[in-house]
C-alpha cells in the first residue's frame, strides 16, 4: 500500500492487538480496508473493528511486509546506492528486524524454508527494478502516515507507500502489491484504495494527485490512474454514507453477514450465522480515542 489502517515498528504497522479488553476501546477510523470490509460483508467488519478478533497472518503477507521494509530502508539510501544488488541484501535485515518484534511468525517461515522464502522476496524486489529506476529520483516520504477529519465527521486515516513530488509540484502517489495484477473485479478494488488516498491528499494538502501509481511486482504490471476534484468530491460522498451505516449498525450491533465466495477465506467463518455458527456477545460501539493501528493484511495489500 500506501495510505491504510499495533503500533509496533515494523513497516507500515505490525499484526494489531485483537480483542482489545482495556476500559477504554478505540473508535475505529475508516481506512481502505476497514471501507472494503464493509462493503463485502458487515459482520466481518464488526469482527475486525469493533470486537477485534485475532487473525493470523499469511505467509504472503509476512513476505509483503519484509519487501515494503526492504523497499523503505532503500529510499532512505543516496539515489546512486539505491541499486539492483543492495535492494537485495536488504531483504535479510528486514526479516530478522521484523521476526524480532514479532517472534511468533517464524512459525509461518520454518528453518528449512527460510532460504526459499527470502529469496521468493528477493525475487519480488528485483523485479521491482523493471517497473521503475530509483536511482534517478527522491522520494519526498516512505511509509507515511496521514489521516485527516471529513466535515461530516468522517475520520480517514492510512499509511501512503511513497509519496514524489517533482519540481514542478505534480504529486505522485506509489503503492506496492507484492501480488499479480488484478483482474476487473479485484482492480476497481484496488482503485477504491488509490481514490481513498488521494482523497487524504485533497483534503491535507488542497491538492489534487497528478497520477496514482500501482506497482504490481510479481507480474511486472503498472497500474496508473489520474483523478480529477469532482470525481474525489463524489467518492467523499461515498466515504460519507459507508460510515454513516457502519454507525448505524454500530448502535444497534446489526451487523449482518454476507455471504459470498470470500468466505472459504475467513478466519472467522466458524462464528458466523451463515454458517450456523454464533458471534460473541455484542460489546457495543467503541467510545474511546480514534484507533491508530493498522490491521496487518491492511500494511500489505
Amino acid at each position: 500500500m500506501s495510505i491504510s489502517e499495533s503500533p509496533a515498528p515494523v513497516t507500515k504497522g505490525s499484526p494489531s492487538q485483537p480483542g482489545d479488553t482495556s476500559a477504554t476501546r478505540r473508535r475505529p477510523a475508516l481506512s481502505p480496508s476497514r471501507a472494503g470490509d464493509f462493503k463485502q460483508c458487515p459482520l466481518l467488519y464488526r469482527f475486525r473493528a469493533v470486537d477485534r478478533l485475532p487473525e493470523a497472518p499469511s505467509r504472503a503477507q509476512v513476505k509483503g511486509t519484509v519487501v515494503h521494509a526492504a523497499l523503505e530502508t532503500l529510499f532512505g539510501l543516496p539515489a546512486a546506492e539505491r541499486v539492483p544488488r543492495k535492494a537485495v541484501d536488504l531483504i535479510l535485515p528486514s526479516w530478522e528486524r521484523i521476526l524480532a518484534e514479532a517472534p511468533d511468525l517464524i512459525d509461518l517461515v520454518p528453518e528449512d524454508e527460510r532460504d526459499t522464502f527470502l529469496d521468493e522476496a528477493r525475487a519480488l524486489v528485483t523485479a521491482y527494478y523493471e517497473l521503475e529506476d530509483p536511482t534517478r529520483f527522491e522520494a519526498e516520504s516512505c511509509e507515511q502516515r496521514v489521516e485527516t477529519e471529513l466535515a461530516d465527521g468522517v475520520l480517514l486515516r492510512g499509511f501512503v507507500d511513497r509519496i514524489d513530488v517533482a519540481p514542478t509540484g505534480e504529486v505522485r502517489v506509489v503503492d506496492y502489491k507484492t501480488g499479480r495484477a488484478p483482474r476487473e473485479m479485484s482492480e476497481s478494488k484496488a482503485l477504491f484504495q488509490m481514490k481513498f488516498y488521494a482523497l487524504v491528499l485533497l483534503r491535507t494538502r488542497g491538492i489534487v494527485p497528478a497520477q496514482l501509481r500501482l506497482l504490481y511486482l510479481a507480474s511486472g504490471t503498472v497500474l496508473t490512474y489520474a483523478p480529477d476534484e469532482d470525481e474525489l468530491l463524489r467518492f467523499e460522498r461515498t466515504l460519507s454514507a459507508i460510515w454513516k451505516a457502519i454507525l448505524a449498525a454500530g448502535v444497534t450491533g446489526d451487523f449482518r453477514p454476507k455471504p459470498s465466495r470470500l468466505c472459504d477465506w475467513c478466519d472467522h467463518k466458524s462464528l458466523c450465522p451463515s454458517f450456523g455458527g454464533t458471534p460473541p456477545p455484542y460489546p457495543g460501539w467503541p467510545e474511546g480515542p480514534a484507533e491508530d493501528a493498522p490491521g496487518f493484511e491492511e500494511i500489505v495489500e
